[in-house]
């Protein structure tokens, strides 16, 4: 018996020091996945980058996603193959976050990559790109029927009696967030001419403007499909929607508020995804692309303002600046717009709740 058991404690010995060793090992090579991937990756001829991006951009793709594909097919011999989803901006950095592997993303706004590097998907660094990581730029503005049959100049129109608005949810909207943060700034802009910056006032001129709003779409790109439906007499948007639009044959007419906010939009590598499928090389040469003459120049036909300074040039005449036009910072940034309304107690909550 103590013979067993002499046999069995050196057996259960060295089944521990094996396990100890291999953790080692395993340790040691923790990388070596990721590695052989992007090497196997890198020596394929074909590779499959996956997209996760909000659905404003996905027109403009359209016509970038080909480009790209010539331009890595010249200098690498790759064929690079894209998978592609297109959703509202909250909408999408929830779904990678949730499991859906997005080697890039591109997002209508910095908290929702945010979002992705608090889950540990995006590098923390992912602002040190040119341009803090945006792609494009925009406004916010209002879009009427041709001729602007209700005569508005203004947000302050959209408060008037009979007037029916669209704008999507900012809960499942980046844009919408825009939306809302335009809104709410010019109400602050509007008090400081009565004397000084005054968040009540801008909380009460939201919910003037929200009394109106004929129904709540999931994204940007949905409200404007509304309104080309019929729906609303304005619909507040991007500038780059209504631009695309024009451009297509539509008849509307782009109304710019004095005050409005200048939209930046950004684009990163989902750096767990793109290490663990090897595409972390194309992936990063497909956001910096993102920033070239060639997609920026696309962008621009699509409406969106460029800010390749070189291409922004090229198109000056196309882009009016408003005067009284602001940026996030003016509402304190990010975190002090999260905070302030869009918290479970914020503003946007309390125009909602009637409080």
């Amino acid at each position: 018996m103590k013979r067993s058991r002499g046999r069995f404690n050196l057996y259960m010995a060295s089944m521990v020091s094996f396990l100890l060793l291999l953790s080692v090992v395993l340790t040691g090579c923790g990388g070596e996945p990721a590695k052989e991937a992007s090497a196997a990756a890198a020596g394929s001829k074909e590779v499959t980058l996956v997209i996760g991006a909000y659905s404003i951009a996905k027109d403009a793709l359209a016509d970038i996603l080909p480009k790209f594909q010539q331009e890595w097919k010249a200098k690498t011999g790759q064929t690079v193959k894209f998978q592609e989803s297109y959703e509202a901006s909250g909408t999408q950095a929830r779904a990678i976050i949730g499991g859906f592997e997005a080697d890039v993303t591109l997002l209508a706004m910095e908290g929702d990559v945010d979002k992705l590097v608090k889950a540990g998907l995006v590098s923390k660094q992912w602002r040190e790109a040119p341009d803090q990581g945006m792609v494009t730029r925009s406004i916010v503005v209002l879009g009427t029927r041709e001729g602007n049959p209700l005569g508005i100049r203004d947000f302050a129109d959209l408060t008037k009696p009979g007037v029916k608005v669209l704008y999507p949810n900012p809960q499942t909207s980046g844009g919408a967030q825009w939306d809302i943060n335009a809104i709410y700034g010019a109400g602050l802009k509007l008090s400081e001419k009565q004397g000084a910056k005054d968040p009540a006032y801008a909380k009460a001129f939201l919910e003037k403007v929200h009394q109106n709003v004929e129904s709540l779409d999931k994204s940007g790109r949905a409200s404007m499909a509304a309104f080309e439906y019929g729906v609303g007499d304005v619909v507040v948007t991007y500038e780059n929607e209504l631009l695309a639009r024009i451009k297509q044959g539509k008849k509307y007419d782009i109304v710019i508020p004095e005050y409005t906010i200048k939209i930046e939009n950004p684009a990163a590598v989902v750096d767990k995804y793109a290490d663990a499928h090897g595409t972390r090389k194309v992936a990063e040469a497909f956001v910096e692309y993102l920033r070239g003459t060639e997609a920026q120049t696309v962008f621009a036909d699509y409406g969106f303002q460029p800010i390749n300074d070189e291409v922004l040039q090229a198109n000056a005449g196309r882009f009016k600046v408003p005067a009284g036009q602001f940026d996030i910072s003016y509402l304190g940034g990010w975190d002090q717009v999260r905070k302030t309304l869009y918290s479970k107690k914020g503003v946007w909550y309390q125009v909602l709740a009637g409080l």
